[in-house]
């Protein structure tokens, strides 16, 4: 039996006679016949009932072709994945990331990507993320990883890597460390250290002040969360900060307390393009960078017990 048989049993019953199954084929007719007939002889069953008007499917027939589309589906799905596998190996991806990723580790995750898929062009851009939304607009990004916003266009979609907190960073020895827990409110009258606008963590101090009843008041920009930390180390201002940023013992001396209410910041997550569908080698980048998030802690389960510390370098 050859798999060349199946295919022309299959394509007979499909078409409902050698003719025009031959002609789907591109081969002879006579040459449909002839496989067909040497099958049943192996089988010693007649797969087809011929009459000089019409070709129909004997019993046996049936049950064999149901099994022949069943072998031939399986054969195509194994093409299609050793032509993805072939994609992968020679792929490129793009892909945009914001400065503020907070507990997930992008480097490691992109070196393990390199490992496990060496034939990979790799590319990363780094920016704000409404410019690398537009980037992923445009078609000059394949994903984006970054906060995944509540108010994201419905063309986004994303896949969340790690949860974050943010908190407040203070200069060592600032007079509201003397507080345990804050408002954000009370910080009113500070000026503040921020991203630029545009930025996600701009837009939840902006929108946490306006709850408060205030403004705050920025006055140094930053590219980035080791630039917010060294500003409010240097005694510049004050600033919302991940916690991750904040615990980071190579950063400069500051201290964080907790506010409350918590500023609410998005989970982290890698995100793609509706409307336009991804190549192998970034599906396997973003089915990557998911399995080394690991499975997300429950944040009701966080442990805050220590309202305030210093930290040191």
């Amino acid at each position: 039996m050859e798999l060349r048989q199946l295919s022309y049993v299959e394509a007979v019953a499909r078409y409902g006679g050698f003719t025009r199954a031959a002609e789907r084929l591109h081969i002879a007719q006579s040459a449909v016949s002839a496989q067909i007939r040497a099958l049943e002889v192996e089988l010693g069953v007649t797969l087809f009932a011929r009459t000089t008007r019409k070709v129909a499917l004997t019993p046996a027939g049936e049950m064999f072709v149901a099994r022949a589309r069943r072998i031939l589906a399986e054969l195509d799905g194994a093409r299609t994945e050793m032509n993805e596998i072939t994609a992968v190996v020679s792929g490129r991806v793009t892909v945009g990331a914001t400065g503020m990723l907070g507990p997930y580790d992008l480097p490691r995750a992109l070196a393990r990507f390199r490992d496990r898929y060496p034939g990979i062009a790799l590319r990363q851009r780094s920016g704000l993320l409404v410019s690398l939304l537009g980037a992923l607009d445009q078609g000059e990004l394949d994903l984006v990883i970054g906060a995944v916003h509540a108010e994201m266009p419905p063309r986004f979609d994303a896949l969340p890597l790690a949860d974050e907190q943010l908190i407040l960073a203070l200069p060592v020895g600032h007079p509201l460390t003397r507080s345990g827990r804050l408002t954000l409110g009370e910080a009113r009258d500070e000026p503040f250290v921020s991203l630029p606008p545009g930025s996600g963590q701009r837009w939840i101090l902006d929108d946490t002040a306006r709850s408060a009843g205030f403004t705050a008041r920025v006055q140094y920009e930053t590219d980035g969360p080791a630039g917010i930390r060294s500003l409010v180390a240097a005694g510049l201002g004050v600033g919302l900060l991940s916690r991750s940023a904040a615990e980071d013992p190579c950063g400069p001396a500051i201290e964080i307390r907790h506010l409350h209410p918590p500023p609410v910041h998005p989970p982290i997550g890698v995100i793609h393009h509706r409307d336009r569908p991804l190549n192998a080698a970034a599906q396997s980048l973003r089915h990557h960078l998911v399995e080394m998030a690991g499975p997300r802690p429950d944040p009701a389960h966080r442990d805050e017990a220590e309202a305030g510390a210093s930290l040191d370098p």
